[in-house]
């Protein structure tokens, strides 16, 4: 058991996985101060944890590095998604006489939305299925060292709205978003494989906050269709394009609206009347 303090929850575990050369998912937690700005630099507050290495029936081959960058810290996040809930769940297409992993799930991720009331289990209300969601999502991270006190599912229409909240929120989004972006989109890959549901991941009003983000930056793209008749966005990351995209669709009901992916693989939202759509 080590005693650990650093300015963020973050930092304060991320130190005490490489002291104990385990990874974060492998830790078991207590936090003793929760960190404070203070005011004009003053009453300021380190965050300090209690941490120990989780015991299990077999040691993991895995280390940590002595720096954790941001892609190792989602990966932290992804690999316990997919150990809990995404067992299988990706599809195997034989090719060349080759195995290869294709992952649909980024491009899934911008459908548009399909009626699939056929594929959700026989009898299972709405309400009910939320609830099976609700509880695996709450199992899933009670394996975890997070302090969340609010985790909550609504099924409406063939999508699921989950909501999350707690003191650690803050953790599962992480640095301009890509904790939340890594989450959203193993969520989406097991949910939508498993009951063909669509997903709004929101954690501590951080998909509100984007969508208010979003709308005042396509506010020029939009001028720019309605003088021109196209247009198209910046390249956005994660899923501030699903938000640009949906925003742009509800926008223009009768164009095309799509997400397009350059040769680098950055995705960007076109508008134009290529394939218009008419009503009727």
């Amino acid at each position: 058991m080590i005693k650990v303090e650093a300015p963020t929850l973050e930092e304060a575990y991320q130190k005490a996985a490489l002291a104990l050369e385990c990874s974060i998912s492998e830790l078991q937690c207590e936090v003793v101060q929760h960190p404070t700005k203070g005011i004009l630099g003053f009453l300021h507050k380190n965050a300090i944890i209690v941490a120990t290495k989780k015991i299990t029936e077999e040691t993991s081959v895995s280390s940590v590095s002595k720096e954790l960058n941001k892609e190792e810290v989602a990966n932290e996040i992804i690999a316990t998604v997919k150990d809990n809930l995404l067992e299988n769940k990706k599809i195997k297409v034989e090719k060349d006489h080759e195995i290869i992993v294709k992952d649909e799930i980024v491009e899934s991720f911008f459908e548009e939305k399909t009626e699939y009331e056929d594929d959700i289990e026989e009898g299972v209300s709405y309400d009910e299925l939320a609830k099976k969601i609700e509880d695996e999502i709450k199992e899933l991270f009670s394996h975890a060292c997070f302090d969340l006190d609010v985790i909550e599912v609504d099924v409406i229409d063939n999508r699921a709205y989950i909501f999350i909240d707690g003191e650690d929120a803050a953790l599962l989004i992480g640095k301009e978003g890509y904790r939340y972006n890594a989450l959203s989109y193993m969520l989406f890959n097991w949910l939508h494989t498993k009951y063909q549901l669509f997903i709004k991941l929101e954690i501590a009003e951080f998909f509100t906050s984007q969508e208010k983000m979003i709308k005042a930056y396509i506010k020029p793209v939009i001028e720019t269709i309605e003088k021109t008749g196209y247009a198209k966005t910046r390249f956005l990351d994660g899923i501030l394009v699903q938000i640009a995209l949906e925003q742009l669709r509800e926008r223009f009901p009768n164009k095309y609206v799509a997400v397009k992916t350059s040769k680098d693989g950055k995705k960007f939202v076109v508008i134009n009347d290529f394939n218009t759509k008419f009503d009727g």
